[in-house]
């Protein structure tokens, strides 16, 4: 499979499960297989979170952020290993050393940069370390471990 340069959302849905409102990239580019990619969220005004979090001062969930990194990784994983239309599904194990270092706000775009630390083609258990800025100026880092739960 020829990996294309650019991953929009109509194939993002054809690699990983996640539906609105929990859809939480937009694309993916740079695909490096089994290596990195960088995905791209579009943080919008009218995303439920913002309704809560909080209602005068809207601010993307430092959670959130890093499900974003994690739906990244997947869907970089997921084209590497020619997983489109599936049934990847894929769990956290861990989330380590996060730290927020700037808000995400309505208006942003959230530049996702995904790193593989630990996994090899066909293997269920991977390790990445995520990075996501907005205008290069870091919002979030962290690094997560998660488990491919590949079809049989």
């Amino acid at each position: 499979m020829t990996i294309p340069a650019v991953i929009d959302v109509d194939l993002i849905k054809r690699i990983i499960p996640h539906r609105y409102p929990f859809l939480l990239v937009d694309k993916v580019r740079d695909i490096e297989p089994f290596v990195a990619a960088t995905g791209i969220k579009n943080v919008t005004f009218n995303e439920p979170h913002f309704q809560g979090h909080f209602p005068a001062t809207p601010i993307m969930p430092g959670v959130t952020i890093i499900e974003a990194m994690a739906q990244t990784a997947a869907v970089m994983v997921g084209i590497s290993m020619d997983m489109v239309d599936k049934n990847l599904l894929v769990y956290f194990m861990a989330i380590d050393s996060a730290k927020f270092r700037r808000k995400v706000v309505p208006g942003d775009v959230l530049e996702m940069r995904v790193t593989v630390t630990r996994g090899k083609p066909g293997g269920k258990v991977w390790k990445f370390r995520g990075e996501a800025t907005v205008e290069g100026e870091m919002a979030c880092e962290c690094e997560f471990t998660a488990m491919m739960d590949l079809p049989k």
